[in-house]
């Protein structure tokens, strides 16, 4: 597969990347054009901007680093339960006849091996975002009700704990909720790993959720959108998409300059993209309304067949006990 993007003006080449997955790996490279010749109606507005005297000059911009894509597998709960036991296996493997030992082990795939290598090897962290330090903070007061540490000791590798409000004692993923275990990935690569600007790809944020915590789950997503995150999901949640939702309502409002309080956070309705899964059946983009908000058509088939099923069983409930069940309702 090669995914080849081009930024063009006119007849002139601004900035191109291309990458190709093959059977070898991922290759990607880059060219970017880095004299680019201002057009005349930018002049006067650089020319303020930049104190510019000689427009024959072409102007040389510094380019800010390119942003990094970063992946949030499915399987982050069980990987964070068992790191300790995975960096132990890699250590054996790296160890002289380890492959000897281990000749017909399952490799790691791609996806899963970076995301393990992310949380063992966090030593090379970027510098720190008070924007995105806060998204992690405001998700541990709310949702996880405590915070994600990270032990790194001076040899070994790094431990992560979870410490409960007003707790003195620090638990163990293993000793953790499943929630925690989930979420304590997503703690950590906002706190130090992804920078505005990234896209950060989650498989199912809402994975062993409470409901009302997928609700907030959802504002720490259009959170990240603010900032200048790129955040691509997959998901099953009802609750989510519900919430996902209101919150382009609240952009729409906002843009009428109807709201009655400025919200915290916001998401408009281009700024979200919604596409329906389906085996053997075409990708089906799912359009926002007002009214619907992003539902998929089939949520609410199940939901009016689990709604007539229950008619259906009060009914003969009703039926056999002569209303007395029902009345008493």
């Amino acid at each position: 597969m090669k995914v080849s993007f081009e930024v063009r003006e006119e007849n002139q080449t601004l900035w191109s990347f291309n990458l190709c997955n093959s059977e070898s790996g991922i290759t990607a490279d880059k060219s970017i054009n880095e004299d680019i010749i201002l057009s005349s109606e930018d002049r006067d507005i650089f020319q303020r901007a930049l104190n510019v005297k000689d427009q024959g000059i072409p102007l040389r911009f510094i380019l800010p680093v390119l942003a990094t894509l970063y992946y949030l597998p499915a399987a982050r709960s069980g990987i964070m339960e068992t790191r300790g036991v995975i960096a132990t296996s890699l250590v054996d493997l790296a160890t002289p006849g380890g492959l000897n030992r281990f000749p017909e082990s399952d490799t790691l795939s791609g996806i899963i091996a970076d995301f393990v290598k992310k949380i063992i090897s966090s030593e090379e962290r970027r510098v720190p975002s008070d924007e995105m330090s806060g998204i992690a903070k405001v998700l541990e007061d709310e949702v996880l009700r405590g915070a994600v540490e990270v032990r790194r000791p001076a040899a070994g590798y790094p431990e992560f704990l979870y410490r409960p409000q007003k707790s003195e004692q620090a638990l163990r993923m293993s000793q953790s909720s499943s929630m925690v275990s989930e979420l304590a990935p997503l703690v950590f690569f906002l706190r130090d790993v992804v920078r505005p600007g990234d896209t950060l790809i989650i498989e199912e944020p809402e994975a062993h959720l409470h409901p009302a915590a997928q609700t907030k789950v959802a504002l720490t997503l259009a959170h990240l959108v603010r900032v200048g995150v790129r955040v691509i999901i997959t998901t099953h949640s009802d609750w989510l998409l519900e919430q996902i939702g209101n919150l382009i309502r609240e952009g729409e409002v906002m843009k009428l300059g109807k709201n009655k309080t400025e919200p915290t956070t916001w998401l408009t309705k281009e700024e979200v993209g919604a596409w329906l899964f389906r085996t053997e059946k075409p990708v089906q983009e799912i359009p926002f309304e007002h009214i619907a908000g992003i539902e998929p058509e089939e949520y609410g088939e199940v939901a009016e067949e689990l709604y007539n099923r229950s008619v259906d069983l009060r009914t003969q409930l009703e039926e056999t006990t002569g209303g007395t069940e029902v009345e008493q309702e």
